[in-house]
């Protein structure tokens, strides 16, 4: 399983239906639980800046979707019956939002009422206009201010099928993916056998997202937790870590996206990249994320590398099989100078690592909102920002039935100001999905990164090291940096 643009997935022709989920008593009197929950702290932003982006007729959207295989003919009832069946079994699906008294609010609808009609959208004969289709569809279907919020379907073949599932952001992140995938298709199995589906516990995200309010909801700013944000901060007083390459972009302004993916190892390079980060004390992540950071600094970026590391708030066991948005951000600070060799930048990223993971305990929104008031008004990040993020789809639900099933992953976003990567680890290798913006410089610059960090892990892979000087060409214009940054950086190294 890995991420890739929807564009580039491959969905043979077929017969298009839609499964449109309605609540029965909402059509009568609205929710059916008069006592409302509180939307998490990421939710709660999503959910504001989608409202602001309305008022300003400047619409924000962006949704996660995965696909997945059916093979052999479909039993289209019960397929329609395990994604009831799923949807009744997360809460968070089944909620709307709603500001009320200030604050967002989820409103759940009651298992019982909810119901699933299906849509017969049409018969597609090309596999390109059916590509377009459904990326339109995906597009145009889900609105962070509407409820359902979320799109299913499927097409249908005589010998197999392609199941899609397209979410809004605010029910769900990308390792609720494999979660919907696993159950749906347990189930579908299940009632195709005549047998009732044996599923694990699933608590409510929005358990998750009460107790999340009722521990930070009243800190403030001189919280002692917020000592190793302050400190990342440094004097310059950013919050916000800058994306070190030139991407051509404006102040204040955001662009149309390029979606783009490839792989970078393929399976047998995978496994030994990963022997030669055991070998130095390192997981594969930290061998990635340090050769990020080199690549970054051989194009002209700073030796001390400073980004944003999504990680997830799921636990060992507790939220493991939930669907809803479990991630935090967190910045994450290590030393890449030039000299250093394989083992002395992964022994820094360790370090660095280990200091971001003992402060896991406050909020990413919730630093934001503390830390850095005016940026947090604003709808988007202010700046391009250097963000990692590393997930090993081998060790997902389901991960054992991935080769049959074939799930994927897709993640679309309508603009941006910056750049972000994804990287997957899967049975086929190494793959990288990045989303940044559409200027001339930025394709530049993420296409020379891209090739630059392909070769840095593959020399890993065969030598054991960065065997080589990158080969990225260091750019002519360099990032601006105040005084502040150039005093932070020294201090760190």
């Amino acid at each position: 399983m890995r991420q890739f643009p929807l564009e580039t997935h491959h969905v043979a022709p077929g017969r298009v239906v839609e499964w449109r989920l309605r609540s029965t008593a909402a059509e009568a009197h609205g929710p059916d639980d008069p006592a409302s929950r509180k939307a998490s702290f990421n939710q709660d932003k999503h959910f504001t800046v989608a409202e602001e982006s309305r008022a300003a007729d400047d619409p924000v959207a962006s949704w996660v979707a995965v696909t997945f295989e059916v093979t052999g003919p479909l039993d289209e009832r019960a397929l329609a019956q395990s994604l009831l069946s799923f949807v009744q079994r997360h809460e968070v699906l089944r909620c709307a939002f709603r500001r009320l008294a200030g604050e967002v609010a989820c409103e759940p609808f009651a298992p019982a009422s909810l119901t699933l009609d299906p849509e017969h959208v049409g018969t597609f004969e090309d596999a390109g206009v059916l590509s377009d289709f459904l990326v339109e569809r995906f597009k145009r279907s889900i609105d962070t201010l509407s409820w359902p919020l979320f799109i299913m379907g499927a097409v249908v073949r005589e010998d197999s099928t392609t199941v899609y599932l397209a979410f809004d952001h605010i029910v769900c992140d990308g390792m609720s993916m494999p979660i919907v995938a696993r159950e749906v298709l347990t189930a579908y199995e299940g009632l195709c056998r005549g047998e009732e589906a044996e599923l694990p516990p699933a608590p409510s995200y929005l358990d998750f997202a009460e107790e999340q309010r009722r521990r930070y909801l009243s800190i403030d700013a001189r919280d002692a937790r917020l000592d190793y944000w302050k400190a990342f901060m440094g004097p310059s007083g950013e919050f916000f870590p800058r994306f070190p390459l030139d991407l051509g972009v404006e102040p204040g302004r955001m662009y149309p996206i390029v979606n783009e993916a490839s792989m970078l190892l393929d399976a047998g390079e995978a496994e030994v990249f990963e022997k030669n980060c055991l070998a130095v004390g390192g997981k594969p992540f930290m061998g990635v994320l340090g050769s990020v950071a080199v690549c970054l600094r051989e194009a002209g970026g700073p030796g001390v590398y400073r980004g944003f590391m999504p990680v997830s708030e799921r636990g060992r066991s507790t939220w493991t099989n939930s669907v809803g948005w479990f991630v935090n951000t967190l910045p994450i600070e290590f030393d890449a100078s030039p000299g250093r060799d394989f083992a002395q930048v992964m022994a820094s990223v360790r370090t660095g690592f280990g200091e971001m993971m003992t402060h896991l305990d406050v909020p990413f929104v919730r630093a934001w909102e503390l830390l850095a008031p005016e940026e947090f008004a604003a709808r988007s990040w202010p700046y391009p920002v250097n963000f990692f993020s590393y997930i090993d789809m081998r060790k997902c639900p389901g991960a054992e039935r991935h080769d049959d099933w074939r799930p994927t992953t897709h993640v679309w976003s309508a603009r941006a100001n910056g750049a972000c990567s994804w990287f997957q680890r899967d049975t086929d290798g190494l793959h990288m999905n990045s989303i940044y913006v559409d200027t001339p410089a930025a394709r530049r610059t993420m296409g020379d990164f891209q090739e630059a960090l392909r070769r840095t892990v593959q020399d890993v892979a065969r030598s054991g090291g960065f065997r080589r000087p990158v080969a990225l060409t260091p750019q002519r214009r360099p990032v601006r940096m105040t005084p502040l940054d150039v005093a932070a950086f020294a201090r760190r190294g």
